[in-house]
């Protein structure tokens, strides 16, 4: 990250991981998890679900439901945020390729979807 005057305020710039950029473990799988679960309240507006419906369809309790729309995942795995978009309607494709540094980078593409 670097540092930049603006205006006579110091702005750091972010590494394009908020996660990383607080300091906190296993910032990539937050990454990962918090895009997984906007891409699913997204689909949840778009189904105009309610939290009990689209616990059923998602094969999740509702509390968990609740949680996940206010931000708390920590509690599903990234498999079954995936699981989840399956049920809601969507494919998941995996891509595995050759990294260019020695140490690989996780990161999720999302398709734009038609209403």
């Amino acid at each position: 990250m670097t540092n930049q005057m603006i205006d006579g305020i110091e702005v750091e710039a972010g590494s394009g991981n908020v996660f990383a950029d607080l300091g906190l473990a296993d910032a990539d799988k937050l990454k990962i998890k918090s895009g997984l679960v906007i891409e699913i309240t997204r689909a949840l507006r778009r189904l105009d679900l309610t939290q009990q419906e689209a616990g059923r369809r998602m094969g999740i309790p509702q509390p968990k439901v609740s949680g996940m729309l206010r931000g708390d995942f920590t509690n599903l795995s990234e498999h079954k945020l995936m699981e989840c978009l399956n049920r809601l309607g969507y494919d998941i494709e995996i891509k595995v390729k050759r990294a260019a540094e020695p140490v690989g980078q996780l990161t999720l593409a999302v398709a734009q979807v038609s209403p």
